[in-house]
């Protein structure tokens, strides 16, 4: 390892190099290109990755919406374009027969889909706001941030049918003076008095939510608006290891088989599954990193071929020199290791040129991507995998520089030194 160190090895390869500037400096621009592609394209696939769960990271990712549609065939006597209705009923019995189903949340709403939004009123003060009723298991589907001192739906809300409400930040502003308390005040929806409990932070994604939305007990909204047993949608969230996809088709099916739908009927029911967009979006990425590895690897290995060729051409261009020095009593693993060093000094300072550069691209693209609702954050690539990439560069610098190192080892002093 001493000729690592010997100053004598580093004038050499730096003379070398220098006989030659703009040939090695195309060489080395070839070697960079292929980890910065690496890292450019792993990179901007991982912050795609990191936005689309950023978007969402408030909605369970297995989790999926089912609502009724209208029959689209004739099925044991119902005729065609019958209107279908979901039930609270249909909750059990799709929990009791699919064991995939973690979480299910029935869900009713007014102000959303084309409705009439509910009327607001506090005071001489008043807003337009959608209204759901909900049930607390639906907080185990979708995470609800509440402000400190307030809370959520609880059982005894929905056991004991509450006028209890939990509103959205912009509700607040709209209601309240600034820094007045809302939880524990009256407001009215739709000419009924409610008592805040809590204040809910809007998180961007996870659905339609927005933050003029005031959440009520499931049992409330029923009562307030007389809706029954009828049921708007469901919100479903399937085990992490269950299918999604199959999933969904397991919940149209006994859904199709509750409501008598003919099996075939695709039109019935609709469905909107956030855990397949996850997948596909996961699956683009993945797609995109790997696509990236194998470019990236292809371009280093034809970059550091071209260091191979340079080297060559050194060593024919050096043939007196070698023979010189092999005269002189160099041994034949002198001969070798100063070449074999040469080429794993251009490969790494290619390497860490291609690093920086692709640093920087994915820095400009994190800032260009910061204020934009595109689902976009955060592109970097892991250390290990930056190392790892950077490793098998010197990996392949090493082995390709065998072949120039094996090329002047061969050379016999008498026949370099007969050379012109």
């Amino acid at each position: 390892m001493k000729f690592i160190f010997d100053s004598n090895t580093w004038q050499e390869i730096f003379g070398s190099i220098g006989k030659n500037k703009t040939r090695t400096a195309i060489t080395i621009i070839g070697v960079l290109w292929g980890i910065f592609i690496y890292i450019a394209l792993a990179g901007a696939a991982k912050g795609l990755d990191n936005g689309f769960e950023r978007a969402f990271e408030s909605t369970a990712m297995n989790s999926m919406f089912v609502w009724a549609q209208s029959a689209s065939m004739p099925y044991e006597g119902f005729k065609t374009d019958r209107d279908l209705q979901l039930k609270l009923g249909d909750v059990v019995t799709l929990q009791n027969r699919l064991p995939e189903i973690q979480y299910i949340a029935p869900r009713n709403a007014k102000g959303v889909f084309g409705g009439s939004p509910a009327t607001v009123i506090r005071g001489t003060k008043s807003s337009t706001s959608p209204v759901y009723g909900d049930y607390p298991i639906y907080t185990k589907i979708a995470t609800k941030k509440i402000y400190d001192g307030g809370r959520f739906i609880n059982d005894e809300d929905i056991s004991q049918s509450r006028k209890i409400a939990v509103i959205g930040e912009r509700t607040q502003t709209e209601l309240f003076e600034k820094g007045e308390e809302p939880i524990g005040s009256f407001i009215k929806i739709d000419n009924i008095y409610f008592q805040v409990v809590g204040v809910h932070k809007y998180v961007p994604g996870g659905g339609f939510e927005g933050d003029t939305d005031i959440y009520v007990p499931y049992t409330t909204f029923q009562k307030l608006y007389n809706t029954g047993d009828n049921v708007d949608w469901l919100t479903i969230a399937a085990y992490d290891d269950a299918d999604v996809i199959q999933a969904e088709k397991d919940v149209k099916a006994v859904l199709k088989s509750i409501h008598r739908v003919n099996p075939k009927d695709e039109r019935a029911f609709g469905a909107f599954n956030l855990g397949e967009i996850f997948n596909r979006i996961s699956g683009f990425a993945k797609g995109l990193t790997f696509l990236s590895l194998i470019v990236g690897v292809a371009t280093i290995l034809a970059g550091v071929i071209s260091i191979g060729n340079i080297l060559l051409i050194s060593v024919k261009e050096r043939t007196k020199e070698l023979g010189v020095r092999r005269a002189l009593g160099a041994t034949p693993a002198e001969v070798r290791n100063q070449i074999i060093l040469e080429s794993v000094f251009l490969t790494i300072v290619a390497g860490v040129l291609g690093i920086i550069l692709g640093a920087g691209v994915l820095r400009l693209i994190d800032f260009f991507t910061q204020d934009t609702d595109f689902p976009y954050t955060n592109p970097t690539l892991p250390i290990p995998y930056v190392l790892g990439a950077l490793a098998i560069m010197i990996i392949l610098g090493t082995l390709i520089g065998l072949i120039p190192a094996q090329r002047a080892v061969s050379i016999k002093p008498i026949d370099a030194l007969r050379e012109e």
